[in-house]
Parts: C-alpha cells; sequence; structure tokens
C-alpha cells in the first residue's frame, strides 16, 4: 500500500481499501473495481508511467474517456508528482494543437495521433497485470504542487491553463462532500465529461467519500441512464442545465419515478432558470437539490440547495464552507457594501494560485481574491447575486445592464432559447445597445412587435433589445455557458 501524504485523495482512498477492500469503488460496463483492487492499479499504473520515465514535474495528457485505464492513470500520475493535462477526447484539432504547444507533454494516452509527444499510447494497449508488486521508489512532493492544469473552455478567447495543486482539488471534494453529504453508501451515476471540472471533481468527490461511481457514457441514451439508476440502486448523480432541458423534452418528469432513491442531485456550471428549479423541488420532495457556483479557477465556491433555500431561489446562494470567502470588490479590490454592484471574488482551499502562462495571471488576482470577472451584489443574510460577466455586461448611455437579465425576461415570454450581447448603438447616441438572437424550435414565431410589446411591461426601456435576430442554435461550450463571443462575430 502507497503512502502519498501529498495528497488527501490518494490518502482516503487507500484508507477506504484498507478498512472496505471489498467494496466496490468503481464500475464501468461489466468492470466492477473494488477499492483493494483500485490501489493495485494505481500502483501498477504508476510503475508503468515510471517504465517510461514519466517523472516528478513531467506534464501527461489524458484524453477523458470513461475508461478504468482513465481513472488508474490520472491518479498514478499524482502518485509520481506528475502533472495531468485533461482533456476532451472530440477536441478540435486546433484546441489540441494550442495545448500541447504549451505543455509540451512527455506523452499522450487515448489521441490518435503523435502530435510530437514521445510516447502516444491507446488505453486498450496498456497491461498492467505484469506490473503488480514490482517495488518503485516515490518521490518527496507537497501538497501544494501542481496536480492537474485543466484548460477553460475559451467562451471569450483562447483557453487558459488552470493550475491546481492537490490540496486544492481535495479542498474543493471535502467541501463539496461536507455541504451535499456524500457518504461512503452513495452510489452515483456520473454521465457527465471528465474532461470539464464539474465531472472529474464528482469523481473524486465520491472515492474520497468511499462511495462508489457508475461510469455512464453520457446522458443520451437516457433509457441506459435509467437503466443503470435502477439496476444500480443509484443514490445520486450531477447535471449540467442542458441536460436537465434534454431529460424534460425526451421523457418529460418520468425521472421523478427515482425520487425514492436520490439523496441528492447536484447541478451546475451554468445558470438553471427558477422555473426549473420549481419543478426539481416538485419532483424530488425530499432530494437534496445542490446547485453550485464555481469555475475551474475556484471549484463550487457558493451553494445553494431549493428547498431550505425556496425563498431565495433567484440567489446562487452562499459560500460552501468556512473554509472558503467571498466579496464583491470594486475595480480596485475594495471590498464593497451589501446591496452595491462589484465583482464577485473567491479565496478558499480550492482557488487555483495560478495559470498555466504568466500572461493570463495579469488582472487575475486581487492579491489573495481571484476575480471571477462576475458581476453581481450580496445581500444583508450573505446570500449572492449574479447580473452577468464584467466583459458582458452592456453598457447603455452609462447603464449596466446583465445579459442575463434580458434573457430570463425574453424566456418567459415563451422563446426555447435566446442570447443577448452588446452591439454598437445603431444612432450612435448611447455607445452600447442590447441585440438579442432567439430560437423556436416549434410552432409560429412570434412577431417581434409583440415580444416588445411585452419585454415593456417586464424591462425598462433601455434593456430592451434593439435589434432582433432569428437563429438555429444558440452556442454553447461543452458545461452550456453561452459563448457570446461567437455571435459578436
Amino acid at each position: 500500500m502507497f503512502d502519498a501524504t501529498h495528497s488527501p485523495v490518494l490518502c482516503a482512498i487507500t484508507r477506504h481499501a484498507t478498512v472496505t477492500p471489498d467494496k466496490v469503488a468503481l464500475i464501468e460496463g461489466q468492470n466492477r473495481i473494488t477499492y483493494g483492487q483500485l490501489v493495485t492499479n494505481i500502483e501498477a499504473a504508476a510503475r508503468f508511467l515510471h517504465s517510461i520515465n514519466v517523472t516528478t514535474g513531467d506534464y501527461i495528457v489524458l484524453a477523458a474517456r470513461k475508461e478504468v485505464e482513465f481513472v488508474y492513470l490520472y491518479l498514478a500520475a499524482h502518485l509520481l508528482g506528475g502533472v495531468n493535462v485533461v482533456i476532451d477526447p472530440a477536441s478540435p484539432q486546433d484546441r489540441l494543437d494550442y495545448i500541447l504547444g504549451i505543455v509540451k507533454p512527455v506523452a499522450l494516452f487515448g489521441i490518435d495521433d503523435n502530435v510530437g509527444a514521445t510516447h502516444c499510447i491507446a488505453y486498450n494497449d496498456i497491461d498492467l497485470s505484469d506490473r503488480v508488486g514490482k517495488n518503485i521508489d516515490l518521490p518527496q512532493i507537497d501538497a501544494t504542487s501542481v496536480a492537474d492544469v485543466m484548460f477553460t473552455t475559451g467562451t471569450t478567447g483562447v483557453p487558459k491553463g488552470v493550475c491546481l495543486s492537490h490540496a486544492n482539488i481535495a479542498g474543493s471534494a471535502i467541501n463539496i462532500n461536507a455541504f451535499i453529504g456524500t457518504h461512503d453508501d452513495d452510489v452515483e451515476a456520473l454521465g457527465l465529461p471528465l474532461s470539464h471540472s464539474f465531472g472529474l471533481g464528482r469523481l473524486r468527490c465520491i472515492l474520497m467519500a468511499g462511495g462508489t461511481i457508475v461510469l455512464v457514457g453520457n446522458f443520451a441514451n437516457l433509457k441506459t441512464f435509467f437503466t443503470v439508476m435502477e439496476q444500480e440502486h443509484v443514490t445520486g448523480f450531477g447535471m449540467v442545465p442542458a441536460v436537465w432541458q434534454y431529460i424534460k423534452r425526451l421523457s418529460g418528469t418520468r425521472i421523478g419515478k427515482f425520487a425514492h432513491q436520490l439523496r441528492y442531485i447536484e447541478v451546475g456550471s451554468a445558470a438553471l432558470p427558477i422555473q426549473d428549479k420549481r419543478l426539481l423541488m416538485e419532483l424530488f420532495p425530499t432530494t437534496r437539490l445542490c446547485v453550485h457556483y464555481g469555475l475551474t479557477e475556484a471549484s463550487r465556491a457558493i451553494f445553494t440547495e431549493l428547498h431550505s433555500d425556496a425563498s431565495r431561489l433567484e440567489s446562487i446562494g452562499r459560500p460552501v464552507s468556512s473554509l472558503v470567502d467571498v466579496s464583491i470588490l470594486d475595480e480596485h479590490g475594495n471590498q464593497l457594501p451589501d446591496g452595491q454592484e462589484g465583482e464577485l471574488c473567491v479565496k478558499g482551499n480550492m482557488v487555483t494560485r495560478s495559470y498555466y502562462l504568466q500572461q493570463d495571471n495579469q488582472e487575475a488576482f486581487f492579491g489573495e481574491w481571484f476575480r471571477t470577472g462576475d458581476w453581481g451584489h450580496r445581500d444583508s443574510d450573505g446570500y449572492f447575486y449574479l447580473t452577468g460577466r464584467k466583459k458582458e455586461l452592456i453598457n447603455v448611455g452609462g447603464e449596466k445592464v446583465s445579459p442575463a437579465t434580458i434573457e430570463d425576461a425574453i424566456r418567459s415570454l415563451g422563446i426555447d432559447d435566446c442570447a443577448c450581447v452588446a452591439i454598437p448603438d445603431p444612432k450612435g447616441v448611447l455607445g452600447e445597445v442590447p441585440k438579442a438572437f432567439l430560437v423556436k424550435n416549434a410552432g409560429d414565431r412570434p412577431a417581434i412587435e409583440e415580444l416588445q410589446r411585452q419585454l415593456a411591461q417586464r424591462l425598462p426601456a433601455h434593456e430592451i433589445p434593439v435589434q432582433w435576430e432569428w437563429i438555429d442554435q444558440i452556442p454553447r461550450s461543452a458545461s452550456g455557458k453561452i459563448q457570446r463571443l461567437k455571435l459578436k462575430h
């Protein structure tokens, strides 16, 4: 059994392997991996990485496939002090080239083409059986050393590499488990992609708690997902709002039949409309419905639980734990009083200390405070409310307008999806004005004049879009965030 005091995640897994070695940790198809087997395979994977000369500080790229070998290698790299760069297997070539050009990895796993790395290996080509039982000297590693570099989805520009230490990723899991109440009896169906901090974080959370994680390809086949929920007696899962819309559209409220067994559902990565929050509360009256706010740089900094915070459904909640501090700061880094709008900033045990490229750190921090780029305010009870991205706010004659506020109002009129961006005022008077992009999947398109008339009852005049355009689809990142830059272009 290995000793990895630098990694609380690995320490927790080894503890479970000692106390409950026959407890199932991972399920992938027909594979059922116990905690005892998991530790054995992590050690074997570490020996394999060592055999191809991966050492402390080396970068390896892992395509985040729902295969047990991905999990073994991911954790084995932590054991050796290597740094994981986790990517989406379906990454466009230009994004992959950009990432590889920056980190210069010594090995790539699960990627088809070599693209210049010394080793490029498919997961099914890795045989760990001959690595079991062989000794390897583990280096001394500090908990503050980088464990993962996660590249952002780049909603407003090129991807940024977020450096996360062993302490960061463990701190995040500890915070989340404490809020949700995760324990070793939980069985989670993981349909989220592992290439994003939400899905990868759910994997770490369950393994730290000593529960069982079921690797599900994705949510595309709801029949398969529902079958897994029933057969494995799933007690929780995570989803993004776009997945919830998909579930509603394809199955209506049938997912409510699992209300008796689901202890928790975690929702995050994008805004969840209030009407959907209310529907979830109706379908799952006793399930803990946890909606998070957070970025890759500051994983799940804020949480709200819908039932207990039913009177504040417009809020994103309060800090996830006493180890996390959130504040509203002005443009000089000074704290603003409750009720006044400014930039939401975070510090805590899960917050990154740096981006991979030093140039990306410029204006990213106010001292220890990470600047999220989100605009909002806090009320007198400590609840936070968002009004939009600082860079996406529309400056209408000096009035700061949130695209999200306009979008919520438009959706309330029965529009399936929409997005708003700033455009130059055609009259040259106000500087910027809102433009709305609309999607209507079925039925007749309502007249713009009628939409404007109804919006006038919901929004002040300067927030009503000046231009309107019907499009087939709103561009979104894999986590469901609107890519407004693409609409502007």
